[in-house]
């Protein structure tokens, strides 16, 4: 496995987070718990012994260790990123409108509104996500997936490509999702084109990052909408603060809370195995295994940013945190 430390691409510089990643890699190496996602069929054939950390700074320092150039499909992180895509497209008002933003303590897949309003409950969950990316603007399915490709193009500082086999596999086999859309379009919370509203979520769904990408895409949150290495907006900084604040209360599914408490930092999981966190104004964090624990959460990925959030003073609300620790 290879492991390196680096600013940008152009300078090796030696840093104690590296030691921490490594000790951290070599302690969970070996945890073996937890299960692969199996709703989805393609995700079936991942290897269950891929095991990566990366951490970014805002700077554009890199650290990182294990298997972090290996691809695979965002899932649910996804969410994060369309969600601040569309507050672009429409603004904030608007889209409370039309999701809002309470975290629910059901599972991430549960087909339910809120029973006062009819909205979604929040973005981060599948109904909120897929009212979200139906509010995406284009003239057609293809533009709408290209804005979204070149927004993920903004945050990883490469080309964005969608892994068809997964996407083809999410879109057989989404009844669930779909039992979700319909249930918005009786109440009028997205409009009638249900199947291209669908596509076009279960094709972000599909989109292919390694671990170091979602580090940079945490760092560009981090570092106020702007990527640490390329420099490019990836966002409009405005809604940096609605983009973490709904990561921080509702990002880690039905253990958002939990993680809130002893993790204490915004961040969203997926069931591809990754978690991206964020430390704003320092870092951003990436982790992926994909092995699960019952709520959809990597097992090792949890136990990770536990440690990290523990040994760096990272925690939001950490009295004792000070620079030296925090970096």
């Amino acid at each position: 496995m290879a492991n390196q430390t680096h600013l940008g691409d152009l300078e090796v510089v030696s840093s104690p987070f590296l030691t921490v990643l490594n000790d951290l890699y070599s302690k969970y190496k070996t945890l073996n718990e937890g299960t692969l996602a199996n709703y989805i069929p393609e995700l079936t054939k991942v290897n269950p012994e891929l095991f990566s950390i990366c951490l970014v700074t805002v700077d554009g320092h890199t650290h990182e260790v294990g298997d972090y150039q290996q691809l695979f499909t965002i899932q649910s992180i996804s969410k994060v990123f369309t969600y601040g895509l569309a507050l672009e497209d429409h603004g904030r008002d608007y889209i409370l409108t039309r999701v809002g933003v309470e975290p629910t303590g059901d599972a991430f897949n549960a087909i339910m509104l809120d029973e006062q309003s009819k909205r979604p409950y929040n973005p981060m969950v599948n109904a909120g996500a897929i009212a979200t990316t139906s509010l995406i603007k284009g003239s057609g399915p293809t533009e709408r997936l290209n804005r979204v490709l070149e927004m993920f193009q903004r945050y990883t500082g490469h080309d964005a490509f969608v892994d068809i086999s997964v996407f083809t596999s999410e879109r057989s086999t989404g009844h669930r999702n779909r039992a979700m859309a319909h249930l918005m379009l009786n109440f009028g919370m997205i409009d009638k084109n249900i199947e291209e509203a669908l596509d076009l979520y279960f094709q972000q769904c599909a989109v292919m990052v390694n671990c170091q990408d979602l580090a940079v895409m945490a760092a560009t949150l981090a570092n106020k909408g702007t990527n640490p290495i390329t420099g490019e907006q990836a966002v409009d900084s405005r809604y940096i603060k609605d983009i973490l604040s709904v990561m921080y209360t509702c990002g880690m599914y039905n253990f958002a809370g939990e993680w809130a408490y002893t993790v204490g930092i915004p961040a969203k999981s997926g069931v591809c195995g990754g978690i991206m966190a964020v430390v704003p104004h320092k870092m951003g964090i990436g982790v992926f295994s994909p092995l699960l624990d019952v709520r959809g959460n990597s097992v090792r990925g949890v136990k990770v940013c536990e440690e990290l959030s523990q040994q760096l003073g990272l925690h939001l609300f950490e009295c004792s945190t000070n620079e030296s620790r925090s970096g």
